[in-house]
């Protein structure tokens, strides 16, 4: 699915997503992930990010102490210049980036700091996640951003009929 098609489909579902995921809340938490996690390796066993890249495109991920710290290590600059140059504050008080799209991701979609790139950016969209009933808003919201995220949900749907 390309992203216009994508954005498409998320318009056409919305209420039928927010009605699922109250539906979905009432699932026993060990179930959901039984549910959710085989959907997750068969989904992403055929998707390739690189084409897609909307997470990187029209979200920020949260940046947490470690890190920046790791980043800048990489980078070869101190903590707090990296935090001054790329980083901000936001209303819950955690390290978001200044602006996106993110200023490591490349033309090619390719992320110039791959390699020890933020926590938040190795696991998501977090469908592969234990207890997926803690975040359950946040997959709700990940549907909007992630095609891959999209079509598990969908999936779901057809499982828990």
């Amino acid at each position: 699915m390309d992203l216009a098609q994508h954005k498409e489909q998320v318009i056409l579902k919305r209420k039928e997503n927010q009605q699922f995921f109250k539906r979905f809340k009432k699932v026993k938490p060990k179930v959901l992930d039984k549910l959710i996690h085989p959907l997750h390796d068969e989904v992403f066993a055929c998707t390739d990010c690189l084409k897609c890249a909307n997470c990187c495109t029209t979200t920020g991920p949260l940046f947490t102490d470690k890190d920046i710290s790791r980043i800048a290590n990489y980078l070869r600059i101190k903590p707090s210049e990296f935090v001054e140059k790329h980083l901000r504050i936001d209303e819950d008080r955690d390290y978001v980036l200044k602006s996106v799209p993110c200023t490591f991701l490349g033309k090619d979609n390719y992320c110039s700091i791959y390699d020890v790139r933020p926590k938040a950016c190795r696991e998501f969209p977090h469908t592969d996640r234990i207890k997926q009933s803690q975040i359950l808003k946040l997959t709700e919201k990940n549907v909007e951003v992630c095609p891959a995220v999209f079509s598990i949900i969908e999936k779901l749907k057809i499982n828990l009929k």
